[in-house]
């Protein structure tokens, strides 16, 4: 699917010492062609061989002046249509400068791309009441073959429903092309089964809420071209990025309800565990995932062997407000925006991300032409009384760069 290209351009550098006398020249493997061809919205990632202590990409704007599009050794270029471009290449170097120009032909795909899930890389749900039922488990089933149920539940136009558990537990998955950054635009949705509640016993609330279950998404660029989603990823700084509220850098261990364990029913008939899993926060703040009537299967995702199994990544705040004040009407309020199973998926913008959003684990801004991997994870840790733990699930996800077909 990805192509990166190693083909090496040779280039000599004289040097004369003192009396005329000639010494062989250095051979230098720039490790870039002059020309290449590739299709639409698929990457090329160009590795210049000759290290320097610098280097500058640039190619020509709207108004004909060079533009800088990188100062990273590595370019990855992708581009949504299909055209002639030109890009430099400027090593800085004391010594041996090198200026070198490539020149790309970008043609359209021989088969169109789906505007779809293509893959699922991975599937790790964190503990929850609907682990082992979206999807179903089954005698012998290992996880690749959980990874295979959760692909073939959201890819292509399917539109069933896998749940990632509570916080942490998290989805990979790609399209059959790159996903390119257009500016100014949203580029690419996710699905959920968020809604917002009919009544509200808080007559005063104005925030929009209901089942509200928020997700944080990641992405990444496959820059080593193995088609694997091992390489660094981003967040997609959503509203609640930057506030006080959310910690970053957080952790959270869940360890396995141990044989022999004894129920502690809640208060309510509805709860029938409420020590069940223990989980451990790095914020020093411990507590369980707790048991309901509704769902009696195991909740430890059986296909996995672990005792214990530990996710991080951003923790938002808890969203879940008891507007009954007696356990009895939970109202799960909606974060503004970039959010997964969020709001609901009609209200359009609300449930789509724009790459331009993607910042470092330093919370910097990143610019990223494209992304190959998305990542999924349950973005808040908290339980609800009779509805249980908050936890993602997605359905679907599109290109909204691609016409459906």
């Amino acid at each position: 699917m990805k192509h990166i290209y190693n083909i090496y351009l040779t280039m000599a550098f004289t040097s004369t010492l003192a009396g005329c006398q000639s010494v062989e020249p250095p051979m230098v493997n720039l490790g870039i062609d002059d020309t290449y061809s590739i299709y639409r919205m698929s990457p090329l990632i160009l590795h210049p061989e000759y290290p320097g202590e610098g280097y500058v990409w640039t190619m020509k704007d709207c108004a004909g002046a060079d533009s800088v599009i990188s100062r990273e050794r590595d370019l990855y270029f992708v581009r949504k249509d299909v055209g002639e471009y030109t890009i430099k290449l400027q090593i800085i170097d004391r010594d041996n400068p090198v200026e070198h120009q490539v020149n790309i032909k970008v043609w359209e795909e021989d088969v169109a791309y789906s505007a779809y899930i293509s893959t699922v890389h991975e599937y790790r749900p964190a503990p929850g009441q609907f682990v082992n039922e979206l999807p179903k488990y089954e005698d012998g089933d290992n996880a690749e073959s959980m990874r295979r149920k959760a692909e073939e539940s959201i890819s292509g136009k399917n539109d069933v429903m896998i749940s990632l558990g509570n916080y942490g537990g998290y989805v990979i998955f790609s399209f059959d092309h790159t996903v390119v950054n257009v500016p100014g635009k949203y580029d690419f949705k996710i699905h959920g089964n968020a809604f917002y509640a009919s009544s509200n016993p808080n007559p005063s609330a104005t925030d929009a809420g209901g089942s509200s279950e928020p997700g944080i998404v990641m992405v990444s660029q496959d820059i080593n071209g193995n088609s694997i989603p091992d390489d660094p990823w981003y967040e997609l700084a959503g509203s609640e990025y930057h506030s006080p509220a959310t910690l970053h850098g957080y952790s959270v261990s869940y360890h396995r309800t141990p044989q022999g364990h004894i129920p502690t029913p809640g208060l309510t008939a509805s709860i029938t565990d409420t020590s069940y899993i223990l989980y451990k926060g790095s914020d020093g703040v411990d507590g369980y995932v707790e048991k309901n009537t509704f769902h009696t299967q195991d909740y430890w995702p059986k296909w996995l062997n672990d005792d214990i199994m530990t996710f991080s990544g951003s923790r938002l705040a808890p969203n879940a407000v008891d507007e009954s004040h007696q356990g009895s009407y939970y109202v799960l309020y909606a974060y503004p925006w970039g959010y997964v199973d969020n709001h609901p998926n009609e209200k359009g913008d609300l449930s789509s991300f724009n790459i331009e959003w993607a910042v470092d684990a330093s919370g910097m801004r990143v610019h990223l032409e494209g992304i190959d991997f998305i990542k999924v994870y349950t973005g808040v840790n908290q339980q609800c009384g009779w509805l249980g733990e908050t936890s993602t699930e997605i359905c679907r996800a599109e290109d909204l760069h691609i016409l459906e077909q």
